[in-house]
């Protein structure tokens, strides 16, 4: 399992990389090897504000649809277009081309309750 240093994670298994109050957000390595074959990810809450921990779409794989938790309150300013054509991205890069979200943070200092790299990995080898 892949984990880069430079993100942040959630409990939820979604990684954050944060520059500045914009974020690129996606579902990590663990979660994607997990879910198996994505077949199409579901984002309906482009220019939405949310907060954190709020479902902002769902992704879909062969066997099961699983939501998608918003790491930090923000707007979505944009959804991968990829996605719509080449979902399996998220399986094949999921922390670059399948990159689902990119948000405009409210308060980047939420980032504080997030994971980093070796506690994510502790966490879900416990």
């Amino acid at each position: 399992m892949n984990f880069p240093k430079n993100l942040l994670y959630t409990k939820d298994h979604e990684w954050i990389r944060l520059e500045g109050n914009t974020a690129w957000v996606g579902i990590t390595d663990y979660a994607q090897n997990e879910l198996g074959d994505i077949v199409y990810v579901d984002i309906e809450t482009l220019n939405q504000k949310l907060a954190a921990e709020s479902v902002f779409g769902t992704v879909e794989a062969v066997k099961t649809v699983s939501d998608l938790f918003l790491p930090l309150s923000g707007t979505i300013t944009e959804v991968n277009p990829q996605l719509n054509s080449q979902p399996e991205l998220v399986n094949s890069d999921p922390y670059g081309a399948g990159w689902m979200i990119k948000i405009i943070v409210d308060n980047p200092t939420e980032a504080d309750n997030l994971l980093k790299a070796d506690a994510y990995a502790s966490m879900i080898s416990a």
